[in-house]
């Protein structure tokens, strides 16, 4: 069919007007035209389509569809009900009730995260919500190059510019196997610390940020052994195999320290009390879905992360 992008919905509505109403006359009042202007889209749309989309009925000033009038009808619906459709959703992505939006979530987090979403899911089953995981050097890149609408990590990055909401407590300690003698110590000494063995996440973690800088102050220059690994679960256990000690967010060790699968070490300067936050992009205007669920997450105060500081040294 030839001029087929010239078809337009004033003429299909046209076309439905006189289906419904029996005749031109009437589907002009019906659509607030002059018959004059109902029968030139008429006139129009039997010219795209090449052919007779009308039948004058001849003991009466009605008009019927031809089967060709008929074959145009269903597609006029089907195009009428898909736009209605399609302009439901674009409303419903304006008053942020569908959409999606992306969480990025350093990897430490990813011990409640899945909780969080769950949640988040329930209370909002029109957004999808997807989680991405990574280190912290990962998550900021995201953010950075609009991969994530929002993230959760420890502390936010200079660059790129981020608004930062707090979210709760990070406690950082240091985990030993139960039977080893600086589990069992009261207070443990530096100097009985800085001999150990010291199990570390991959460059680029916040973790081992965190536990470089620990080291490097009670160690004051000392070389402590250390050994990198990939991630939070094989250095978990690591330990509890006995390879060594880590310091390590207790967050991720909450059921391990429950169930005596690992100790904690009571040593000068621990725990280490960081904070969880929410961040975005600065520069980035939030969209109606991301807003609903970063107020959501807000409102929460943190009840999603596991354990609380005096849970841990009980």
């Amino acid at each position: 069919m030839k001029g087929l992008e010239a078809v337009t919905l004033k003429q299909l509505r046209a076309l439905a007007a006189v289906a419904r109403s029996g005749s031109i006359t009437a589907a002009a009042d019906m659509l607030s035209l002059t018959p004059p202007a109902v029968h030139l889209q008429i006139k129009a749309l039997e010219g795209i389509a090449q052919s007779k989309l009308l039948q004058r009925s001849s003991d009466t000033a009605g008009s019927q569809l031809t089967q060709a009038g008929h074959a145009l009808l269903v597609a006029a619906e089907r195009i009428e009900a898909h736009l209605s459709q399609g302009l439901g959703q674009v409303q419903a992505l304006a008053e942020g009730h569908a959409g999606k939006v992306t969480i990025g979530v350093v990897s430490t987090g990813k011990y409640f995260a899945p909780r969080l979403v769950k949640r988040l899911m329930d209370r909002f089953p029109e957004i999808e919500i997807v989680l991405r995981v990574g280190n912290r050097t990962e998550v900021v890149a995201d953010l950075d190059r609009g991969a994530v609408d929002m993230a959760i990590m420890g502390r936010p990055p200079r660059q790129p510019d981020v608004v930062a909401e707090q979210l709760g407590p990070h406690p950082h300690g240091i985990i030993a196997p139960p039977d080893h003698p600086l589990a069992r110590a009261a207070q443990v000494e530096i100097a009985d610390l800085v001999r150990e063995t010291f199990l570390g996440r991959e460059e680029g973690s916040g973790t081992r940020i965190l536990m470089t800088r620990y080291l490097d102050r009670i160690g004051e220059g000392q070389i402590i052994d250390t050994v990198e690994m990939g991630s939070n679960e094989t250095i978990k256990q690591a330990v509890i195999a006995g390879l060594g000690l880590a310091l390590i967010s207790l967050h991720t060790v909450t059921d391990e320290l429950e169930f005596g699968r690992l100790a904690l070490v009571r040593a000068p300067g621990l725990p280490i009390l960081r904070h969880w936050f929410l961040v975005w992009p600065s520069d980035t205007p939030m969209g109606p879905a991301g807003e609903r669920i970063y107020q959501e997450i807000v409102r929460m105060g943190g009840d999603f992360l596991p354990g609380s500081l005096e849970n841990f040294y009980k």
